[in-house]
């Protein structure tokens, strides 16, 4: 809105409304405004000067001689944005990004076409270098073609809100808004809806809902048709039938509104102007009723604030290495040709790394061997469907490394194509190659790109003869020419947006870079980030064991909110008390505040600091589940069941604290208060595993399968981790807790599955074909340990087994049990723990298991020695889960029963 006159006023005005970086070394405008340069006092000079300034800093990294050809690209696309009219635009996505890097906000280094360009390089915008990477600004804006600029950008997920804030602070909220999106009915909502609405209960609806298979935008006559089970329900029972064919009808229709997940809008007059507005929720900002495509058909601007966790993993990360070594990372500054970095890319070590961590792109990653940065940019745009099945992908591998001779269309080609083994991998050579080879400008390469990526016939016959026109105009050979057409346009349907890849190839390696490096920091960020999915931490806790780093379960004296790297053990990681189920943020920072005066002494003093208005019962009985006060040496049980004397003593102290009760000479002293812990021991050791897993999502201390050592010996069981010194096709027995299971269809109609396998070393991947799947079924489904055998596979992951069949390990020991044997004190026996001797509890537990299993008492008698009690038939037993916890719970030890 300034006036267009070249003035010190406008260079004021500009310098304040859009800031520069910090680096450039210029004061704060709420400082001071430095002195206006020549020709900066209009909106174009302003932004010219931003642009050139940026680029002079840039360039102090490339060798002299190519600074000319940095500011020849400069100048080129300045003009291209100024006739365009979109200055203001960059200097806008400029201000925010650089608000935000100003105040510790991590932004990604680009993402899309708008890393393609230099000028938003050099304002900051992006912090990929479009010259080093061969990256193309008509890629982003076109100036043969007059669209709009779309630049995304990625935020660290946790301070997104904070820019979208500070856009709306700065331009008011009048003229900033997010924009609405629409939820449509699915095929399972579908089924939910109309069911609750014939009158259903919620679990009979669940019931039905379930039996679409779970499969992305799955529609329901596709489910009626691959899920049998889903048909018989709908042909044999009127009312699913019913509920069947009314979902179908509103199937696809609007349920419900919500908000962009990234949109903003800026506008430049109040945006009740343009279009209708609502309020989202009582604190939330105004939003756009029109959608998306419908906001920039009325002419409004969008500006994309995505939020990429990534970008919180790598902040965390350097922060916990700069406080455990001092060492400061600028991770934008790494080198990009590390050695370590790539050893851990090429074994397939990428469990956590920024899109290279599926089992494909592992499996992609040791084929390929990336040995260079481009390697890794090519692998990304690389691993899609189109390349992997049309060969495309093979080729490159072999050309790499020598397997294949690389061969060019034509020798002009090659520097297009050497970096890519002669493979068309990306957009942008479509576009360089129709420029070389046929004369187009890169504006009408990117028509041609977008005519052959649409691959309508009447735009491809034009872009045909075009090209042939052009290409006999340099003098080549028409058949070859039309070869080349042919060639580009097969390659266009498989090529990816390179300014893209290569963005995000970066913070690929970059992740790649801190796992080399800093493995312990780099995989606790990501736990930490990763915390409230249960599968993928305990995906990452293998990991850690694979390389030897320990996860050590939550402590409430040494534990922060987050996963956490200890300065004196940089091979351990401590879980973090945030990521404990229902221990919530004010809980954890009334524990941390509290723990500020020193460590906690008991589970007393804990309750008795730690402000109680923030800290419930609830809370204190996900801590004592987890563990994370096995450091006093109570039972968990023992202080689970004394949590709520416990509560009400400390609340009573801190109530009497706060009154401040004092007499004429001062504080009156306060009793200390004493607590007596129940008589209870500890749970048994399957019901101790359970409650922690319940706490956390999985088991840390140990794993119910250790419960049954001695059977899992007389078995020959292997495990997880020894499987990888056994040979392939070895013949194995594996025993575990099912942590995942996949079931797919196969070609034939069958079902099979993949199924994750944990026990106290690690984890593996079991496959059953549809045979031992269908007779394995409710093994695999009981949530308790499983004996698995099958022949042992090697691939380029790691070990796998084919599965033939599994088993409850509990069902196993019933068969496979020949005798009891108990082991105990003489003083156990007459124990008077439980308002009765042990001896008459034990005799009631064994009469309770009736079965066909000897038992045997083996008695330690002071100063005597071991005297050995064969019990009569009628105390025979079957040996199963409730006489095993049964024993242990009367005498308070795992060991007290031996199977033989």
């Amino acid at each position: 809105r300034a006036p267009r006159a070249d003035t010190d006023a406008n260079w004021a005005y500009f310098y304040r409304a859009f800031p520069p970086p910090r680096d450039f070394g210029l004061p704060d405008p709420d400082e001071a405004i430095p002195p206006r340069p020549e020709g900066t006092g209009s909106l174009v000079g302003y932004f010219e000067w931003y642009c050139k300034r940026g680029l002079e800093l840039r360039l102090r990294d490339v060798p002299e001689e190519r600074h000319a050809a940095y500011h020849e690209r400069l100048r080129f696309e300045m003009d291209v944005i100024e006739n365009m009219q979109f200055p203001a635009y960059l200097l806008i996505v400029a201000e925010f990004i650089n608000w935000a890097k100003d105040h510790g906000i991590p932004v990604g280094p680009g993402r899309g076409s708008g890393a393609g360009a230099l000028v938003n390089y050099a304002m900051r915008i992006t912090d990929i270098d479009p010259m080093r990477f061969d990256l193309l600004m008509e890629r982003f804006l076109n100036p043969e073609r007059v669209s709009m600029p779309d630049i995304d950008v990625d935020f660290c997920q946790d301070r997104r809100e904070e820019v979208i804030e500070h856009v709306r602070q700065k331009y008011g909220a009048d003229l900033v808004s997010q924009i609405i999106t629409y939820g449509k009915l699915q095929a399972k909502a579908a089924i939910k809806d109309v069911a609750r609405g014939l009158g259903l209960d919620f679990n009979a609806a669940n019931r039905i809902a379930k039996l679409v298979p779970d499969k992305i935008g799955i529609k329901l006559a596709e489910a009626l048709e691959q899920e049998e089970r889903l048909r018989a329900r709908v042909e044999g029972d009127p009312l699913v039938g019913r509920v069947f064919h009314l979902a179908r009808r509103v199937e696809g229709m609007v349920r419900s509104t919500g908000v962009h997940a990234a949109g903003v809008i800026i506008a430049d007059r109040p945006l009740v102007e343009h279009a209708p507005l609502y309020r989202d929720g009582p604190e939330g900002g105004p939003v756009v009723q029109f959608d998306m495509k419908s906001s920039e058909s009325i002419g409004l601007i969008k500006f994309d604030f995505l939020g990429l966790k990534t970008l919180d993993e790598i902040r965390d990360a350097v922060a916990m290495v700069e406080r455990n070594t001092g060492e400061r990372i600028d991770i934008g500054r790494i080198p990009l040709d590390d050695e370590a970095t790539f050893a851990l890319l090429q074994r397939g070590d990428t469990a956590g790394v920024f899109q290279v961590e599926s089992s494909g792109m592992r499996d992609l990653l040791r084929r390929l061997k990336p040995s260079t940065i481009d390697d890794l940019i090519a692998l990304v745009a690389l691993y899609r469907p189109g390349p992997l099945s049309s060969g495309m992908v093979d080729s490159f591998i072999d050309c790499k490394h020598g397997r294949k001779p690389i061969t060019y269309p034509h020798p002009d080609l090659e520097p297009i194509l050497r970096p890519t083994y002669g493979s068309i991998v990306y957009q942008e050579q479509v576009m360089q190659i129709a420029q070389v080879y046929a004369g187009y400008t890169l504006g009408g390469a990117d028509l041609l790109r977008r005519a052959m990526g649409k691959k309508k016939p009447e735009e491809m016959a034009k872009q045909k003869a075009v090209f042939l026109e052009g290409a006999q105009q340099l003098g080549r050979d028409p058949k070859e020419a039309e070869e080349l057409f042919d060639l580009l346009a097969f390659f266009a349907g498989y090529g990816f947006n390179k300014s893209h890849s290569a963005a995000y190839g970066v913070v690929a390696y970059q992740t790649a870079w801190l796992k080399a490096h800093h493995r312990a920091e780099m995989m606790a960020a990501l736990m930490s980030v990763e915390a409230s999915n249960t599968d993928k931490v305990l995906a990452y806790i293998g990991d850690c064991k694979k390389a030897g780093i320990r996860v050590l379960p939550p402590d409430v004296n040494r534990s922060l909110h987050g996963f956490d790297v200890p300065a004196d053990a940089r091979d351990t990681i401590r879980f973090g008390l945030g990521a404990i189920k229902g221990v919530g943020e004010g809980a954890v920072q009334a524990i941390l505040e509290a723990r500020q005066a020193g460590p906690f002494e008991s589970f007393l003093d804990f309750l008795e600091r730690v402000d109680h208005h923030r800290l419930n019962r609830k809370v204190v009985e996900s801590l004592v589940k987890a563990g994370a006060f096995d450091w006093t040496g109570h039972p968990r049980r023992q202080l689970f069941e004394a949590i709520e004397p416990a509560m009400k003593a400390a609340q009573r102290a801190q109530e009497d604290a706060a009154s401040g009760q004092a007499s004429l000479f001062g504080a009156l002293p306060r009793p200390p208060v004493r607590l007596r812990l129940p008589d209870v021991g500890e749970w048994p050791t399957a019901v101790k595993l359970n409650m922690e897993r319940e706490a956390v999502g999985f088991f840390i201390s140990g794993n119910p399968v250790e419960a049954y050592g001695g059977l899992l010996a007389r078995l020959g069981v292997t495990t997880v981790a020894d499987l990888a010194r056994l040979e392939p096709d070895t013949q194995v027995r594996v025993a575990g807790m099912v942590a995942s299971v996949k079931r797919i269809r196969t070609r034939r109609g069958d079902f099979m599955g993949f199924v994750n396998l944990e026990d106290h070393t690690g984890s593996l991947e079991c496959t059953f074909l549809p045979d031992p799947w269908a007779q394995s079924q409710r093994a695999l489904t009981a949530d308790r340990p499983v004996l698995v055998a099958g022949k042992l596979e090697r691939g380029d992951e790691g070990v796998k087994v084919l599965a033939e069949s599994a088993e409850l390990l509990g069902e196993v020991r019933e068969r496979r049990t020949r005798e009891a044997h108990l082991a105990v004190n003489a003083g156990e026996l007459v124990a008077n723990g439980g308002g009765a001797p042990a001896l008459e509890r034990l005799v009631e537990l064994l009469k309770g298991s009736a079965g066909q299993t000897p038992v045997f008492v083996h008695v330690h008698l002071p100063g005597k020695g071991w005297a050995t009690l064969a019990l009569p038939d009628s105390l025979r037993v079957v040996v199963d889960d409730a006489l095993v916890e049964g024993i242990e719970t009367l005498f308070r030890r795992p060991d007290a029963l031996r199977l033989a």
